[in-house]
């Protein structure tokens, strides 16, 4: 399995995105085409689409090469569903969740990225044999939980797997406050997996993306992924062809 090429260009954003859990649920896709932007379609298996609420920490984020004192590490959760541009497979983001005013500011206004700022944190432990990573989000006047604890062993999934399916993605798809389609260009290595052992998700869906999701509180995920993580380039907006 060969990891992308670098493009030969200048990224906009660098980071690190490191420690990523991704906890998935099939949907029908009719729930979806409502947010689907013009000109892509929904990626499913045997009919089903997806949706995946995915926490992970942004570390040594720098924009055009500058890194902010301040600015350069902290926990993001957003929820994702999964498209086709013809060939290229990406994401649409529903809400992302930041712990920056500033951040959640110039994504909405510059990018039109559906970013909000909340406080948040996400804390990491290990042991010889394990590790537990818990993200907690305040919202609605409560704490929202996520926490997973892994194996501490770590594999590169089949191109063919689940896992690859949902942590492999090139393109972010998103659309102009006049509904122009827009995309931005993500890489990085392919990234290895650690095992779940266990998830606990304490987690109001209609307090944090609103009352369409609220099943989501009362539905088992169909699947709990947890990628390692690595460095990243994001390539700025541009209108597909």
């Amino acid at each position: 399995m060969d990891d992308p090429a670098l493009p030969q260009r200048r990224p906009f954003l660098s980071a690190r995105w490191e420690r990523l859990c991704l906890v998935t649920w099939a949907i029908d896709p009719d729930l979806l085409t409502p947010h689907l932007p013009a000109g892509l379609t929904l990626d499913t298996i045997d009919g089903n689409a997806f949706i995946s609420l995915v926490a992970f920490d942004f570390l040594d984020t720098r924009v055009l090469g500058i890194s902010w004192p301040g600015y350069r590490n902290f926990p993001e959760i957003n929820l994702r569903f999964y498209v086709r541009h013809g060939t290229q497979r990406g994401v649409v983001f529903l809400r992302e969740y930041v712990p920056k005013h500033l951040i959640s500011w110039i994504a909405r206004t510059i990018y039109n990225e559906p970013y909000t700022a909340a406080p948040m944190t996400s804390t990491w432990t290990e042991t010889l044999t394990t590790s537990t990573l818990q993200h907690t989000l305040r919202v609605g006047k409560r704490d929202h939980h996520l926490t997973v604890t892994l194996e501490n062993t770590r594999s590169t999934p089949a191109e063919d797997s689940t896992e690859h399916f949902f942590k492999e993605h090139s393109f972010g798809y998103g659309q102009t406050r006049r509904n122009a389609l827009l995309s931005y260009q993500v890489w990085h290595p392919i990234w290895q997996t650690m095992p779940v052992q266990s998830h606990e998700l304490d987690w109001d869906f209609s307090l944090t993306y609103g009352h369409k999701w609220a099943f989501l509180n009362h539905t088992q995920p169909s699947h709990v992924t947890f990628a390692v993580g690595s460095q990243i380039h994001v390539y700025p907006h541009q209108t597909p062809t």
